[in-house]
């Protein structure tokens, strides 16, 4: 009975997971003929926009050629009328100097025929009829007389649609999630020279395998990409997964989005959780800031006993009441002199990375890991639940790690934001400089339970940044450390540019043993 059961769950299973297939390819039918209308009536809006341009750039030229003609039409006239001007005004001296001339030849007074010769001479010498050129200035023949379409109607014949551009192809292998960026790389099918750029669009999902037609997130774009490959940069990786398509665009046409890929991009997020922050600490969704009026009125019994015969700031430099850690049900928040607040999420496995950023002018801060028993009066590394690095610049500067009321003064500059590493697993927790990733300090531990983020702040604030990837130049050096175990009898069979960087980082702090449990 019960094996048929377990037999009917197996294809009530497989039913409701083909149900779900095939609704969503219904969903992606129905959004694709919606589509197809829409961009049918683009494309003959798009058509007639193309001819419309075409008539208007030949209507265009053809205003443009026409006043060239009648530019031309006007200036030949005119030459041509001055001459016929000028030629009329001689013929009509030439008559009268002829006239004039047939005349004297009449004269039989030879003085009279000489004086009369004489004048005709003078004036045949200035006749206009001599000095002009018997040549028309301008030609019957138009300059600018016809226009030959005889290579461009052929062309204009052989007209035809500009294919659309093929679906592209992402290829996985190239893909590449590193340092809070993403890089998604795609070829071509079939090689189009015509193609002028691409769209890739993505969007952040939990769901693993094919996208959804429907889903929590909308679609982002980056437009106007030139090239076959691009990096997504400043990401907050807040889903365990990313969607990703891409589609090739020439000057009239988009093409088909290429299949769609989801890529992980698993990373540790949380926030503070408030229901265990000190009455003195403010919290909000990423930051956690001292405020040294929010705890009065509040818990007074406490604080009296707490901070009885003394005015003013309480130091966290006091040793805390020491007290049996008490259950999470029985404890509300951090009280007394631990200034503290704990991460929301806990790490039962695996390799998390966040980074904290202190204000500047922030007093005493630590930055670390705890088990959520941790007792409500307890300050952080001052018991064996709680590992932390500490920054004190009240009166005296000092920097530290503790664990168990033990402290190693670290023999470096306090940086400006702390980068938090936890291989859970391998029971290693880590701290380095956020910004050049050098190490810090490292506790080795063998957690018996799930840990948490912790903090203490005194006289200042803390900025959380999570979503991170755990960074490349960190998982270089845990797989470097964890590699060689330490032995610099090792690095010599190494490649000597990773001796180099293992001979850097036998400059840092070394793992604390002395802080271990």
């Amino acid at each position: 009975m019960d094996s048929q059961k377990d037999a009917l769950q197996r294809i009530i299973a497989t039913l409701a997971n083909k149900n779900e297939e095939l609704q969503n390819f219904i969903e992606t039918l129905n959004h694709t003929l919606g589509r197809v209308q829409v961009n049918s009536t683009q494309v003959v809006s798009d058509l007639e926009e193309e001819f419309d341009t075409l008539y208007s750039i030949l209507d265009e030229m053809k205003e443009s050629m026409t006043n060239t003609i009648k530019q031309d039409t006007v200036r030949k006239s005119h030459e041509l009328q001055n001459q016929l001007t000028q030629s009329t005004s001689a013929l009509e001296s030439a008559e009268e100097l002829l006239e004039f001339a047939n005349n004297a030849l009449h004269i039989t007074d030879e003085g009279d025929f000489t004086k009369a010769a004489k004048q005709i001479k003078d004036r045949v010498t200035m006749a206009p009829a001599f000095r002009l050129t018997l040549k028309p200035k301008a030609t019957d023949n138009m300059t600018h007389l016809m226009v030959d379409f005889s290579q461009e109607r052929p062309l204009l014949q052989g007209l035809k649609f500009l294919p659309v551009p093929r679906a592209p192809e992402i290829v996985l292998g190239d893909c590449l999630v590193i340092d809070n960026e993403v890089t998604v790389a795609w070829r071509m099918p079939v090689e189009d020279s015509k193609i002028d750029h691409y769209i890739l669009e993505y969007r952040k999902t939990c769901h693993e395998g094919l996208p959804r037609v429907k889903d929590e997130q909308c679609w982002e774009m980056v437009d106007d990409v030139k090239s076959t490959e691009h990096t997504l940069q400043g990401l907050r990786f807040d889903t365990k997964f990313m969607n990703f398509r891409v589609r090739a665009c020439n000057k009239a046409a988009a093409g088909d989005y290429s299949d769609p890929v989801t890529l992980e991009t698993r990373a540790f997020n949380f926030g503070f959780d408030s229901t265990s922050s000190h009455l003195n600490l403010k919290v909000e969704d990423r930051s956690v800031e001292w405020d040294p009026q929010g705890g009065k009125g509040v818990d007074s019994k406490v604080k009296g006993k707490e901070n009885k015969g003394r005015s003013g700031t309480p130091s966290p430099k006091r040793t805390s009441v020491t007290r049996s850690p008490a259950p999470r049900g029985a404890r509300d928040r951090f009280t007394g002199e631990s200034y503290t607040v704990l991460g929301d999420t806990s790490m039962e496995s695996g390799q998390h990375y966040w980074e904290v950023k202190p204000q500047k002018d922030c007093k005493s801060y630590s930055v670390g890991l705890a088990y959520r028993n941790l007792g409500k009066f307890e300050q952080l590394g001052k018991t064996n639940i709680s590992w932390c690095i500490h920054v004190n610049n009240w009166l005296q500067n000092s920097f530290a790690a503790k664990h168990n009321n033990k402290a190693k003064n670290l023999d470096v500059a306090a940086p400006d934001s702390i980068g938090v590493y936890c291989d859970f697993d391998r029971g290693q927790l880590s701290f380095y400089n956020a910004e050049n990733k050098q190490l810090l300090h490292t506790f080795k531990v063998k957690f018996t339970q799930p840990v948490v983020p912790a903090f203490m702040v005194w006289c200042g604030g803390l900025t959380l940044s999570t979503g991170l990837q755990i960074p490349s130049a960190v998982r270089s050096f845990q797989k470097t450390e964890n590699g060689l175990g330490g032995s610099n009898s090792s690095i010599s069979q190494q490649d000597p540019a990773v001796a180099c960087d293992i001979c850097l980082y036998d400059k840092l702090p070394s793992v604390d043993s002395s802080l271990m449990p």
